[in-house]
């Protein structure tokens, strides 16, 4: 489980240099200087009394808080590609997923030691996953490892950023005096150049998609029944090797435990830069308006993003 605590392949290649700012809104490149000023911690300290390099940052934690789309796992993932030695890349999920199947202890001692623990999508909606991750959090950075994390606000939060920021270190507790936290302004990138909503292809596209290596069709509603059977923690294995996935039928979620799951499934497929091409309801609009507006809103937001994304990358394909 360990070597798969790396960027997603989307993220392989990121780093600083690649990543656009957009002009409109100077946070974003505020934000790049802010990861550079935390990488240089690791950077040689060498050139005589007077000039001993940069100085590493006060805080071994930086936090990166905005909307959806604007670049934060992009700027998590360049920091780990900037952080030498051993280092680990996982979403909130992988990690507490981890601590489960090794146990605290055992985990402890596989991520201590580690130059970096990069945590993309830091949740806070399960108080018990909230506080495990807090207690293992704050005895890596006791033996010298450093944190990076993201999470989201939504788009339309008051005073964006700031309430996820209150939120994330009200969690923390202890750890919160030892984060920096970066707001990142900016509209969401995955929109920009794609539709508003959800791309419906419609049957006769689904059933156009090759019987080959890399597809896959399935009918929606045994899609979901399947996630019951599977744990959260192995929906990579799910997509793993896949390219292009048909959905039929897409019809509204029956309730919230389907919901979350499908949202696993989606954080997954998107990190896999796997094409959607569905048929039925548009796949931005099967959470019902009671599950927008509840408290795993955030989650839902995120999912209607990158379903938006990954249709219209479908789109594009077929």
């Amino acid at each position: 489980m360990a070597a798969s605590l790396v960027p997603p392949r989307q993220f392989a290649d990121a780093r600083l240099e690649n990543y656009r700012p957009d002009p409109d809104h100077p946070s974003q490149a505020e934000a790049v200087e802010a990861v550079r000023t935390f990488a240089a911690g690791w950077g040689p300290r060498t050139g005589g009394l007077f000039r001993r390099g940069p100085k590493a940052p006060e805080r071994p934690g930086l936090y990166l808080d905005g909307g959806f789309g604007v670049g934060k796992t992009h700027l998590l993932a360049a920091l780990w590609h900037l952080a030498p030695g051993r280092k680990y890349f996982g979403t909130f999920i992988e990690y507490t997923a981890l601590v489960g199947a090794l146990g605290y202890a055992d985990a402890v001692r596989l991520l201590s030691g580690a130059s970096l623990i990069a945590i993309d999508e830091f949740e806070l909606d399960d108080p018990g996953d909230t506080m495990l991750m807090s207690r293992l959090l704050g005895e890596l950075v006791q033996g010298g490892t450093r944190i990076g994390a993201t999470s989201n606000t939504p788009p339309n939060a008051l005073g964006e950023g700031r309430f996820a920021a209150a939120d994330f270190l009200r969690e923390i507790q202890g750890l919160s005096d030892r984060f920096t936290t970066v707001r990142i302004g900016g509209l969401d990138y995955r929109r920009r150049d794609a539709a508003e909503a959800a791309v419906v292809a419609g049957e006769s596209a689904v059933a156009a998609l090759p019987d080959a290596a890399g597809t896959t069709v399935d009918d929606f509603g045994a899609l979901i029944d399947h996630l019951a059977t599977v744990h959260p923690a192995r929906y990579v294995g799910l997509v793993d090797g896949l390219r292009t996935a048909g959905l039929r039928d897409v019809r509204p979620l029956p309730g919230q435990t389907e919901a979350l799951r499908f949202v696993a499934l989606v954080d997954r497929l998107y990190d896999a830069q796997v094409a959607l091409v569905a048929s039925g309801e548009p796949l931005d609009r099967v959470f019902g308006e009671d599950m927008l507006a509840g408290g795993y809103r955030k989650k839902y937001l995120r999912a209607i993003s990158r379903l938006v994304a990954m249709t219209n990358a479908g789109a594009r394909a077929s």
